[in-house]
């Protein structure tokens, strides 16, 4: 193993970058303006639930968390999901390990034991939150979800955030970190739910819907945001 995958692989560096991830969030969070769209979306969720967002546009999304609620995320086996694990962690989220994936690769990522943790989570009152997108694919949602909300009963609920301040990275999901003193706009979208006894057709049609809201939502937070949207703050 060469020097520098030694030490970011070391549990020590892991958890430093974690704290101080951590900590920006908290930052940015709590020097921002925050918009919730609707206002009454912690009356409208039915928990635990099934929170569901696009790859990249995740990392304000603990802080959709409230001290009374419980949740988990699901976060990849990869050095750098343990980073994300160990700095939910610290913003009071536990972590299940594990991702999808789209060529075949789910056993190797962890997916079936990370499903069948996702499950009795449920069971247990966790909110389980996951991007719905698998990694290197964007903006299209996979089956997982939709798998685990016919299995559990619960619902999903696509969930979007975006902030005025931010840094857009050219790589697969054109990451977006939020900067602090910002504009933050949360926005939900109503449950889905996907019968226990659906069919491929039916399962299909919540796939699609699950996308196609989280695609309408993303770009409704980044009109709040941006300002070129009417919003309740």
């Amino acid at each position: 193993m060469r020097p520098l995958a030694r030490i970011t692989s070391s549990p020590a560096f892991q958890e430093a970058i974690g704290a101080l991830g951590a900590w920006y969030l908290k930052l940015v969070w709590h020097t921002s303006q925050h918009i919730f769209e609707p206002p009454t979306l912690y009356e409208q969720v039915d928990m635990p639930a099934i929170l569901a967002m696009w790859h990249g546009q995740h990392f304000l999304t603990p802080f959709i968390k409230r001290p009374q609620d419980r949740a988990k995320v699901l976060v990849s086996r990869h050095r750098d999901g343990e980073i994300n694990a160990r700095a939910a962690h610290r913003l009071g989220i536990g972590s299940i390990r594990g991702s999808g994936a789209h060529n075949g690769d789910f056993h190797r990522k962890g997916g079936i034991t990370a499903f069948s943790e996702m499950l009795e989570a449920l069971k247990e009152g966790y909110n389980i939150a996951l991007t719905a997108d698998v990694p290197k694919v964007s903006r299209v949602a996979g089956f997982g979800l939709i798998k685990l909300a016919q299995l559990s009963g619960r619902p999903i609920y696509p969930v979007a955030m975006a902030s005025s301040r931010r840094k857009v990275l050219d790589n697969w999901d054109r990451t977006a970190i939020n900067l602090p003193f910002s504009r933050v706009a949360l926005v939900a979208a109503e449950g889905i739910t996907v019968a226990a006894d659906a069919d491929d057709a039916a399962l299909e049609s919540a796939r699609q819907m699950v996308e196609n809201e989280l695609n309408r939502i993303t770009a409704r937070a980044y009109e709040i945001a941006d300002r070129k949207g009417n919003a309740s703050s």
